[in-house]
C-alpha cells in the first residue's frame, strides 16, 4: 500500500470511456505508481497551474497533489492533441 491515495475526477469516466482496453489497463497501472511517488521521473509540472502531467504512450495523465492531505486527484486523461484544450 502507498503513502498518496488516489482520487479520479468525475470528468475522468467519459475520458475512459474513449480509452482501448489495453491502453487503459496500462493507463491505470502507471497512476497506481502514484501511491508511491506522485512526482516520478517523466513527470513535468504544468508552468501556469499547480498540476502535473505524466506520459503513458499517447496518451497524458495530468494530476494535483495535495502532500498535506497525501491525496493525488487525476483530474484528466487524453491524448496529447486534445489535454491541453
Amino acid at each position: 500500500m502507498g503513502g498518496y491515495r488516489i482520487f479520479f475526477k468525475r470528468s475522468v469516466e467519459k475520458d475512459f470511456a474513449s480509452i482501448q482496453k489495453k491502453d487503459l489497463k496500462r493507463i491505470l497501472n502507471r497512476i497506481k505508481t502514484l501511491e508511491e511517488n506522485p512526482r516520478p521521473i517523466g513527470c513535468e509540472k504544468l508552468t501556469d497551474k499547480e498540476k502535473y502531467r505524466l506520459r503513458q504512450g499517447r496518451y497524458r495523465i495530468v494530476y494535483s497533489i495535495q502532500d498535506d492531505e497525501l491525496t493525488v486527484w487525476v483530474v484528466k486523461i487524453g491524448h496529447r492533441k486534445d489535454i491541453y484544450r
